[in-house]
């Protein structure tokens, strides 16, 4: 049962002249990603995209992949016929099974200057070789509450957006200060600041970056120090 804190600058930093981006697991470059892995979570990478850059046409294979956008607009394309616009509130899953190719750009103009602020997220499925497929749920009335919303699930019974791995959920919340959540009980989580600050029982406060990787344990709460988004995986399983 432990409980480890990963402050927000000590997470893997790569860059170029369009890209920022804070990677909680090394996934730039020549890196394993599965021996990096924290339960079945393989890549979690807050980017920042320039104005009307982005990734060009790239693919996938066998891949949970999941985005959610903080700040601006994030223009997404696919070889399966998919497109649209993925704007803060909006989760999108992506499974990339026998084989998928995409396209993510920051929508907004040059001139417009909005930058994109975007977390994407990897897990593995839990059987290869499925058909790729794609989906998104708008959950900005459910996060209103200030409660934790599953916004994307493979568990039994689990809400939000359909995911191929029935061992994984991702929950998130938007707290205001003084409101809490509870972290989920499961053999692997991952507790991650994506915007604002918060106090984590038994580790005291958190700033934005910050994450919190769990193992055997749960049950802790997490009360918003001020406005505050939290992303929340919950794993009962580990990558194999």
């Amino acid at each position: 049962m432990t409980l480890t804190h990963i402050p927000g600058d000590q997470r893997h930093h790569w860059w170029n002249e369009w890209l920022d981006s804070q990677q909680s697991f090394p996934a730039t470059g020549n890196y394993d990603l599965a021996a990096n892995a924290h339960g079945l979570l393989m890549v979690h990478n807050e980017d920042t995209v320039f104005p009307g850059e982005g990734f060009d046409s790239h693919e996938h294979r066998n891949m949970e992949i999941l985005t959610w956008v903080l700040e601006g607009t994030l223009e997404h394309t696919d070889s399966e016929g998919h497109s649209g616009l993925i704007r803060p509130g909006l989760i999108q899953r992506m499974s990339a099974g026998t084989g998928i190719r995409h396209t993510e750009r920051n929508a907004s103009s040059l001139t417009s200057r909005e930058k994109l602020r975007v977390v994407q997220m990897w897990i593995p499925p839990d059987a290869d070789g499925r058909m790729p497929s794609y989906d998104e749920l708008d959950v900005r009335d459910e996060l209103a509450a200030g409660e934790l919303v599953c916004v994307a699930s493979g568990m039994p019974g689990g809400n939000g957006v359909r995911i191929g791995n029935r061992y994984a959920a991702l929950h998130v919340a938007r707290l205001q200060p003084e409101q809490s959540i509870t972290v989920p009980d499961a053999p692997f989580g991952h507790v991650f600041v994506a915007d604002g600050s918060v106090v984590f029982e038994d580790i005291g406060d958190l700033a934005q970056g910050d994450a919190v990787r769990l193992t055997g344990t749960g049950g802790h709460r997490v009360t918003a120090s001020t406005a505050s988004e939290i992303m929340i995986w919950e794993m009962h399983a580990e990558f194999a």
